[in-house]
């Protein structure tokens, strides 16, 4: 919402996210049941849209015509008609943004600043290369005041002003919704290239509005008649979204597990039926109720017309104080600086502490890091001893692994010899014995 101090000491210093609503749409025109004339005027509001770099460019009117190369268009027609929705059909068949302004943060308490906001959302409008979009736009762009002698009234057609300065100077695409097109200024009537007027649905178009308000996934009762409901009730668009609204929840509300419930026909008329009933409150009138909404109305009025009643002498005290506030406001302004010199020395106090302190611990670790260092380069030491042992011990295993084969192949070469020995040792007795006996025979 506005802030007026915000306004006054940060100026025009705001977001533009804070202007307006950045909206990726995703209505399309098949989501859009309008009557006939009405989808023809849209179908023509897209064919200039997508045409108009022809007609600017290609055929060379931007030459002749240097400003007004945007497109504006005027959607009128009573509440619930479709026309929000056609907005963002309309930007998503383009592939761009819908930016929808917001009135409660556009409108600023001093003097100048709506209509700098105006500029700013034009601006960002045409950096984003997105369509604006103006809902209830008879609130910033109605009739200008012929006789101006109150400050609102010179503000109102300073912003009305700028609104018209800004869509000669805008190249993009901006539409306007509202329901009472009769209060625009007459200016706005060459700059809007198209006016689309958005009227109640006939029964056959309100029989497809009912069904496109319900998902496939909806649980309805065999009982649902759309037609009977078309018929019975003859209502826009937004009127039989709330219905569908307020008919799930009277079926939730029902007795039983959720899962077996459904929306019946019973459950669409009486949520119709407490629709128009809401409706029929806020528009009740002195010939109707029991008259104490007029008399709210006439205390209303007599309210406000106490207001602009005011004496010139109260207006200009208030101007006065208001002048006295801004003095003391400078004043303080002023001791800014020594406060900021106070601050920026209390930081540089700190930040030597924290940085001695630093230093400190620093001087403290730096030794054990060493040590640490020197730990490191004895343990990498012993293991490399470690190493070279145990490498030597595999060394002496394999020598003695060596010499066990070689003790090994001499033994067996000992006892080879060693048998061949007693083979001659035999032999030899033999012969003798046998040289013996012979001697001995003869």
């Amino acid at each position: 919402m506005a802030n007026p101090l915000r306004d006054f000491f940060m100026g025009t210093v705001r977001p533009k996210a804070e202007l307006i609503d950045a909206v990726t749409p995703r209505k399309t025109f098949e989501d859009v049941i309008v009557p006939p004339n009405t989808r023809r005027a849209l179908d023509q509001a897209l064919v200039q849209i997508k045409k108009r770099d022809i007609m600017f460019h290609t055929w060379g009117l931007a030459e002749r015509h240097g400003v007004g190369l945007g497109l504006a268009f005027n959607f009128a027609g009573p509440p619930g008609t479709g026309k929000t929705i056609c907005a963002e059909a309309i930007a998503h068949a383009l592939g761009k943004k819908l930016l929808v302004v917001r009135y409660s943060e556009m409108e600023s308490l001093w003097a100048g600043e709506t209509g700098k906001n105006v500029t700013a959302v034009f601006r960002g409008a045409a950096e984003q290369d997105a369509v604006l979009f103006f809902d209830e736009a008879d609130a910033i762009a109605g009739r200008r005041f012929q006789n101006v002698t109150q400050g609102y009234q010179r503000e109102a057609n300073t912003v009305v002003n700028v609104l018209l300065k800004e869509l000669e100077d805008f190249a993009g695409v901006v539409i306007f919704a509202t329901n009472m097109a009769a209060n625009f200024d007459p200016a706005f009537e060459r700059r809007i290239r198209t006016h689309v007027l958005f009227e109640m649905p006939d029964q056959e178009n309100r029989e497809k509005i009912w069904q496109v308000q319900l998902s496939k996934r909806t649980p309805l009762a065999d009982d649902v008649d759309f037609a009977k409901l078309a018929a019975e009730f003859p209502v826009s668009g937004g009127d039989m979204k709330n219905a569908v609204l307020k008919a799930a929840q009277m079926a939730l509300m029902e007795e039983g597990p959720d899962n077996t419930k459904q929306v019946h026909q019973r459950h669409f008329e009486a949520g119709m039926r407490d629709v128009l009933a809401s409706k029929k409150v806020m528009e009740q009138t002195m010939e109707g109720g029991d008259g104490s909404h007029a008399l709210a109305q006439m205390a209303g009025l007599s309210g406000a017309w106490s207001e602009l009643s005011r004496s010139h002498e109260e207006v200009q005290g208030e101007v006065y104080e208001l002048a006295e506030r801004m003095t003391v406001t400078e004043e303080r302004s002023v001791a800014l600086p020594v406060l900021l010199e106070h601050f920026e020395a209390a930081l540089r106090t700190e930040i030597a502490v924290a940085r001695a302190l630093f230093e400190e611990k620093l001087g403290v670790l730096l030794p054990r890091v060493d040590g640490m260092d020197r730990k490191h380069a004895q343990f990498v030491a012993r293991l490399d001893t470690m190493k070279e042992e145990l490498q030597f011990e595999e060394l002496l295993k394999a020598e003695r692994a060596a010499r066990q084969d070689e003790l090994a192949a001499m033994e067996r070469d000992i006892v080879a010899r060693f048998k061949r020995f007693q083979t001659i040792a035999f032999a030899t007795t033999v012969v003798l014995g046998g040289l013996v006996f012979y001697a001995v025979m003869k």
